[in-house]
């Protein structure tokens, strides 16, 4: 589906990432593992150890990989006589308290994870946490838990909540910050799964660590493309504390090409949303295993200066600002702490070389020469002056590269200006006289 409105472009300046929520928990996306994806309700105490020892033999751990999190159908269908939410009795006879340590006493989770949701039942029809916000946020810490997902099922009726979408989700965020002041241990890392419906992003950073930007993904190319879409008209509400979730990886699942196991991998690692693995290791190819640990993919995700995602400098295929969910932007770039990040996405269906003058990225300076660094082959490429080209990329491609300052571009090149719209001498004569589109 293809759409052009000013709608769009008039959404990308609004920038609530810089007011994202610094409470001391999240300040960098989570790297680790979400048990939907692999097993949506068939979970229990085994699967949970059996899939973190796999993350440390696979050497996923050593990559960065240190969370846990346990999605829906965790718990008994109903709470206790106390209204306590239960651990499932059958699935998790040992309880959660003991899970937890063994999480931590494996040196695998800095933070474990669970589910819940801002409505009367969670989606699989276990209790939610709706009117027992603080209740529940207190049993989720002491289980031994530091992360929660919270979910939006069962709404309850307009005369009952009385408040919008924000609302909802505001009464977990104060009772998690009001738990976290009375027993002065660090706040729930809060995790919004709202499904972007009602323009989340445009809130959630005053709440909540990270946000859901789209629908539920599917292993398959169309479902990532269309996230892709979404998230390229509001990467600027990403930032410290607070990010778009573009939700869990599905790379190494479904139908997915080695190339789009790449580009998908790479797109949520450069727009900093959490990378929680999804697909079931005890059957995971080595392949799969070193597109999840690019160490120099990783890197940008984990950036400790520079906080904001990947932008599109240019859509490509359709004009600027256009919406399309089968073919979303292609050109994208971003600051990091050594230079600037590049990501060309070929979204045909066949492969493709892709152009583009250095200085259509508002990161990269006039008049200057770069080093050019492979992200994927890892491999140092000469330097790029005035513009870059990408030869064959294979369809649903990816190429990353990151882009460092190598001093003055030589002497003497012409055209004076590499883009030449409105390029003009001192004395006020146009060199070139109006401006060219070409690209």
């Amino acid at each position: 589906m293809l759409l052009t409105t000013a709608a769009f472009a008039g959404l990308v300046f609004v920038a609530p990432g810089a007011l994202a929520l610094d409470n001391g928990v999240g300040r960098l996306p989570i790297l680790g593992y979400n048990t939907w994806n692999a097993f949506v309700c068939n979970i229990d105490e085994n699967i949970i150890i059996e899939t973190a020892s796999l993350i440390q033999s696979l050497g996923l751990q050593d990559a960065g990989y240190t969370q846990m999190n346990l999605d829906d159908c965790w718990g008994e269908k109903n709470r206790s006589a106390e209204g306590l939410l239960q651990a499932n009795a059958e699935r998790f006879p040992s309880g959660f308290n003991n899970l937890t340590s063994q999480l931590h006493d494996m040196g695998l989770c800095v933070n474990a994870g669970i589910y819940s949701d801002s409505g009367w039942r969670t989606c699989q029809d276990y209790p939610g946490s709706y009117s027992n916000e603080a209740l529940d946020a207190e049993t989720f810490q002491n289980w031994g838990f530091d992360y929660l997902k919270y979910d939006n099922c069962y709404i309850p009726f307009d005369d009952i909540i009385r408040e919008g979408t924000l609302g909802r989700f505001q009464r977990m965020a104060d009772a998690i910050a009001n738990l976290s002041s009375t027993t002065g241990q660090p706040p729930l890392i809060y995790s919004l799964c709202e499904w972007g419906w009602s323009q989340v992003w445009l809130w959630g950073a005053s709440m909540a660590n990270s946000w859901r930007v789209d629908n539920d993904i599917g292993a398959n190319w169309d479902s990532i493309a269309g996230i892709i879409n979404s998230a390229s008209f509001i990467t600027q509400a990403t930032n410290f504390y607070g990010r778009n979730d573009v939700d869990i990886l599905e790379v190494g699942n479904g139908d997915l090409t080695y190339e789009e196991n790449k580009s998908h991998f790479t797109a949520w690692a450069l727009f900093k949303s959490p990378l929680l693995i999804g697909t079931n290791l005890s059957a995971v190819s080595s392949e799969i295993v070193d597109i999840l640990s690019n160490p120099e993919i990783l890197a940008i995700n984990q950036d400790p200066v520079v906080g904001t995602s990947i932008s599109p400098f240019r859509w490509g295929l359709n004009p600027d600002w256009t919406s399309n969910s089968t073919f979303p932007a292609q050109y994208w770039s971003g600051p990091s702490q050594n230079g600037t990040v590049f990501m060309l996405l070929n979204t045909l269906n066949e492969p493709a070389d892709m152009f583009f003058n250095l200085t259509e990225s508002p990161w990269i300076r006039a008049g200057r020469e770069y080093s050019v660094r492979d992200l994927w082959t890892h491999t140092d490429n000469g330097t790029a002056i005035r513009n870059f080209t990408a030869t064959d990329i294979p369809a649903h491609g990816v190429i990353a590269v990151l882009l460092q300052d190598a001093g003055d571009e030589p002497d003497g090149i012409e055209p004076s200006c590499a883009v030449y719209c409105q390029c003009g001498t001192e004395d006020g004569t146009y060199v070139y006289g109006g401006c060219t589109t070409e690209y």
